[in-house]
């Protein structure tokens, strides 16, 4: 069983990855954005909190993200490895993450970052945005503020894993192919 971390920011081809990797590994993708679309689409208690927070373009509380994983992991015990994709985003959420994989008896293998220019992130969301409707991605302010927040919280989790040897960068700019054959290459060394 393996355990990854995509890392990105917003727009770096996190869920199209996880998803071919969840194919090439036979993994189960926990996508936090779509466990905040599905709460939210479903208006659970859950949604509503999150989407408060998702309008103005800032992070969803760790408290409510970590229940919503948790609740995901329980409900795939068979699962063979996971792929936690946009999640965790903090040190605490590490730390959360760490804790509640290792009362399972499991861990994070590898943690691995696309890394793709800002510029061209931006264009990606707008367009997605665009084709999607979701109001997150259709402000480039409220993109912009997502980069800063991922700046600010997330990028300290680098060295959070490199500490633990279980951090690696890819090149997210490219085809998906292209990408996915680095990443595939990457996780048969892990």
């Amino acid at each position: 069983m393996k355990n990854i971390i995509l890392f990105g920011k917003p727009g770096a081809g996190k869920g199209t990855q996880a998803l071919l990797l969840r194919e090439a590994f036979g993994f189960v993708h926990i996508s936090t954005g779509d466990l905040f679309r599905h709460n939210i689409g479903n208006n659970t208690a859950f949604g509503v909190l999150a989407k408060s927070y998702m309008d103005k373009g800032d992070l969803v509380p760790d408290e409510v993200t970590i229940q919503m994983l948790e609740a995901e992991v329980d409900a795939n015990p068979e699962a063979g490895g996971f792929i936690f994709d946009g999640f965790p985003r903090t040190t605490k959420q590490a730390l959360a993450l760490d804790t509640f994989l290792e009362g399972k008896s499991m861990q994070i293998h590898a943690t691995i970052a696309l890394e793709v220019d800002e510029t061209a992130l931006v264009q990606r969301l707008l367009q997605r945005g665009e084709d999607s409707g979701r109001p997150d991605d259709q402000d480039e302010q409220k993109i912009r503020n997502r980069f800063a927040e991922y700046n600010k919280k997330t990028a300290p989790l680098i060295d959070y894993y490199k500490a633990q040897n279980k951090f690696h960068s890819i090149y997210g700019e490219g085809s998906i192919e292209e990408i996915s054959a680095q990443l595939v290459s990457k996780l048969n060394t892990v």
